[in-house]
Parts: C-alpha cells; sequence; structure tokens
C-alpha cells in the first residue's frame, strides 16, 4: 500500500531510550513517526498482534526494503470526530475589534531581550485599545507546559503547544504576542503554516550570546557552563537563527522601548493595527 511519513515525532537513543529531536534519519537509527497511507489499512496495535502490527517500507522507485516499524495506536483515535462549524468565525470577532488577527513571534537567546520587547509592545497596544495576548515561554511552563522538560523532543513539544494555543488566540481575533527562544527552524515554521502566510511575524531579538551572557538575567548562561544546566541554548545546544525574518531587532546599542517602537510600527504599516 503507497503511503508515506508525514512526520519524524523524535528520535529514540537506543542506548538510553532517550528521545531527542530530528527531522532525518540516518542508518539504523530508530524513530517515533506518524506514517499517513494512500487508502484505509486494517491493522492492530504491536501489542496486541506482531503480525497485523508491524510493516516494512519499500522504496516505490528501487523496490528495496528501507525501513520498518511496528504501530502504536491509529492517529485518528475516533471515527466520529468531526470539524463543527461555527456561526461567528475570526473574521467577525476582529472586526469587532477593528483589527487584524496575527501571531508575533519573538525569537533569540536567553537573555536577548525577548520579554522584555514583547511587553513593551504589549503595553503599547494596550494603550492604543487593541486586543493583545502575551504568551511567555516562562509563564507557559507553569501550566500549559508544566509537565515538560528541557530534553529537545520536550522542546519541540513546548513549541507545539504554544503554537496551537496562539492559534486558537489568533482566531478569537486577538493580536498574538510570543517570546519563545525556540532555537530550531522547523518549530517556527510549523507555527507559521498554521496561520495564513500574512499573520505569522517573525522577530529576531538579536543579540550577540557574548552579550547575553554579560547580561546573564537569571544566572542561567554561568550554570550552563559550569554544567548545573543541561541542553542550554548557545552553550550545549544549537539554536538555528532566523533567515528571513519579517523584523530583526539588532539589539546592541538600542533601546527595548525604540525596539518596541519599531514592532508597532511594523504592524501599523501591514494595516493590522491601522495607522498611527
Amino acid at each position: 500500500m503507497a503511503g508515506n511519513v508525514t512526520a519524524i515525532r523524535h528520535r529514540i537513543e537506543v542506548n538510553t531510550c532517550e528521545h531527542l529531536a530530528a527531522r532525518t534519519l540516518s542508518l539504523n537509527e530508530i524513530a517515533f513517526c506518524n506514517v499517513a497511507t494512500a487508502l484505509p489499512a486494517v491493522f492492530d496495535p504491536y501489542d496486541v498482534n506482531r503480525k497485523t502490527g508491524s510493516f516494512i517500507v519499500i522504496d516505490r522507485y528501487t523496490n528495496r526494503t528501507v525501513g520498518a516499524g511496528m504501530i502504536a495506536f491509529p492517529l485518528r483515535r475516533a471515527t466520529n470526530v468531526a470539524w463543527q462549524a461555527v456561526s461567528v468565525g475570526r473574521s467577525e470577532r476582529a472586526a469587532l475589534m477593528n483589527q487584524k488577527p496575527c501571531i508575533v513571534w519573538f525569537t533569540g537567546l536567553s537573555g536577548a531581550g525577548k520579554s522584555t520587547i514583547a511587553n513593551l509592545v504589549d503595553q503599547k497596544l494596550f494603550a492604543a485599545s487593541r486586543h493583545t495576548m502575551l504568551l511567555d515561554g516562562d509563564n507557559v511552563r507553569h501550566g500549559l507546559n508544566c509537565d515538560l522538560g528541557f530534553s529537545e523532543a520536550d522542546r519541540v513539544e513546548n513549541i507545539r503547544r504554544a503554537g496551537e494555543a496562539a492559534k486558537l488566540m489568533a482566531d478569537s481575533g486577538l493580536i498574538v504576542l510570543c517570546s519563545f527562544i525556540s532555537p530550531h527552524r522547523a518549530e517556527r515554521d510549523m507555527v507559521r503554516n498554521l496561520v495564513a502566510e500574512a499573520e505569522f511575524i517573525e522577530v529576531f531579538v538579536d543579540t550577540p550570546i557574548e552579550e547575553c551572557a554579560r547580561r546573564d538575567p537569571k544566572g542561567l548562561y554561568a550554570k550552563a557552563r559550569s554544567g548545573k544546566i543541561k541542553n542550554f541554548t548557545g552553550v550545549d545546544a544549537p539554536y538555528e537563527a532566523p533567515t528571513r525574518p519579517e523584523i530583526h531587532l539588532r539589539t546592541v546599542g538600542q533601546t527595548p522601548d525604540k525596539l518596541a517602537e519599531t514592532v508597532v510600527d511594523f504592524l501599523a504599516a501591514r494595516g493590522i493595527i491601522g495607522g498611527r
């Protein structure tokens, strides 16, 4: 049966069973994946029936076996779940607020100034009678994502949940300000793809790591460099800087208030909040 792997949820380290973020697999690597088939397939979970719960993957061009898998569960867990139509949509809600909904996504290293700038933007929009919501990475981990750690897999899930929450808020007509390190381009692009192209605004808060470490407002860089914190972005975990952000804020030599004004001016120029 024809099909394809639609997403790699996480790679599994065979020696430790640790879940690691991955977008591709090398020879003999194992991952937890989403698989879609061209036609409905009959199967059982592998732990119920090993024969009907396993499969092999054959390259359709070379007819070579390139992988094998075990089925854990169907992605569509129920057949009676349908999309419920609603009478009041995002356009009606946004029109009531006299603004265009969007997600403004602040990304950058720890200590770059994301939360400070996002908070100032929120204050300026609130003072202009705009309807906003601010999602901060630290705050979200106290509730929605309190069950997640800082492994690669958990950080991917952290951004996925935050993105889905931001989308729901944008659907209600809000301007959603999101402040997350979000170190991987793939996860930021995942959130971008949740909304229309013009409704995702990536703001790269560009501060050199030396400056972030000098500020070190939470003392995290010192702990990471001493080995007390693992998987810390910029120290022992990578940060993939945006290549074409809608807004590029270079913070050295600039005040947070001026940088926040730059974001608000961009929103006005795009017609999200109207002219200023």
